[in-house]
């Protein structure tokens, strides 16, 4: 191992999840491995200043759809969720200039109340917001369906978020492999649904999605914002064979709504 990095390995040594014989040769390579050491010492900065964020706690309805969708894929996969598991920290430091941005979330909690000058509070506060972004993109793009969805369930957090964002959740409504998970994302994006970009993805959501549920979710979604634009997708999926008559039947009570 004297050769190799064991950054991969890093988050399980740090979770006490590697055995004996490999904890002991992560140990005597970081003695050696500057690089290695330093990936360990901006992961355990970043687990820190994780764990001692404040999270805003979301909208009472938004958080039961996804703590049900949560519970969903606990269930399905039987396998607890942590989610402050360092497992899933490892790509933001590969994403994100990690220790950068440590260092002003670390500011903005031990020197805040020192801190006079507005100008300062204000830069802190953005670095702060970078951070939690960065965390929330880097679970959107989990390989786990749960904490894709505990990272979508993280937009209460942005009451304006950026473009890198929205197009995060519009990619994982389009195309994550996990319903739950497309569904998650649609209720995300209802907040900003005024916003073109989302509109045009709500279109092509419905043009192209197959589920039941989150077609419905989408419709929904689309005749809240009275989107013209999804009427004639509306009409092509009524024409469809293969449209589950409850979808039909939606389609037909909503679309007078936004002809």
């Amino acid at each position: 191992m004297k050769n190799k990095h064991v950054i991969d390995l890093l988050p399980d040594y740090l979770d006490h999840l590697l055995d004996a014989k490999q904890h002991a040769e992560v140990r005597q390579h970081l003695e050696v491995c500057k690089e290695c050491t330093e990936h360990l010492k901006e992961l355990e900065l970043l687990l820190s200043a994780f764990r001692k964020e404040k999270m805003v706690r979301p909208g009472t309805t938004l958080k039961t759809r996804f703590d049900h969708m949560l519970e969903e894929e606990i269930k399905r996969n039987n396998k607890p969720v942590y989610p402050l598991n360092t497992r899933w920290l490892l790509p933001v430091l590969k994403i994100a200039a990690g220790i950068v941005i440590l260092i002003g979330s670390f500011a903005l909690g031990a020197y805040y109340q020192n801190i006079k000058s507005g100008n300062t509070i204000a830069r802190l506060k953005e670095t702060g917001q970078q951070y939690k972004q960065t965390a929330m993109l880097s679970l959107i793009e989990s390989e786990s369906a749960s904490k894709r969805i505990q990272g979508i369930g993280y937009i209460e957090e942005f009451p304006d978020p950026d473009k890198k964002i929205t197009t995060a959740l519009i990619k994982r409504m389009e195309s994550d492999p996990n319903t739950n998970v497309r569904l998650a994302a649609v209720h995300a994006l209802e907040k900003f649904a005024r916003s073109e970009a989302v509109k045009n993805a709500f279109v092509k959501a419905l043009e192209n999605e197959t589920d039941p549920g989150v077609q419905i979710a989408v419709i929904h979604a689309l005749v809240r914002i009275q989107e013209k634009k999804a009427v004639e997708p509306m009409q092509r999926i009524l024409k469809q064979e293969s449209t589950p008559p409850y979808v039909k039947k939606q389609i037909k009570a909503l679309i007078p709504a936004i002809t």
